[in-house]
């Protein structure tokens, strides 16, 4: 993967960690290195600007804690349900 898509799983990662110091008031206990290849994931399915709206759209739904793994394993569900929303 090049560098400019790491730097960019990177940035997601670190958006997730803002997304929830502001709904929960404390950081996030994040491994950043390991949790760049799941958003790595995420961008081989998503560009970078959805990747960041699906984060967002995620701290709105009703999921507690909001924990990272689940928006791995569910963001292209997020996507589908974001997209009928929009539509």
């Amino acid at each position: 993967m090049a560098s400019t898509d790491t730097k960019l799983a990177h940035a997601l990662v670190s958006f997730y960690c803002t997304l929830y110091k502001d709904k929960y008031g404390k950081l996030p206990i994040v491994n950043k290195y390991r949790e760049k290849w799941g958003m790595q994931d995420v961008l081989e399915t998503v560009d970078y600007d959805r990747a960041k709206t699906l984060l967002e759209y995620y701290f709105h739904v009703n999921k507690p804690g909001h924990p990272l793994n689940w928006f791995f394993y569910n963001f292209d569900k997020l996507d589908e349900s974001l997209r009928k929303k929009d539509a």
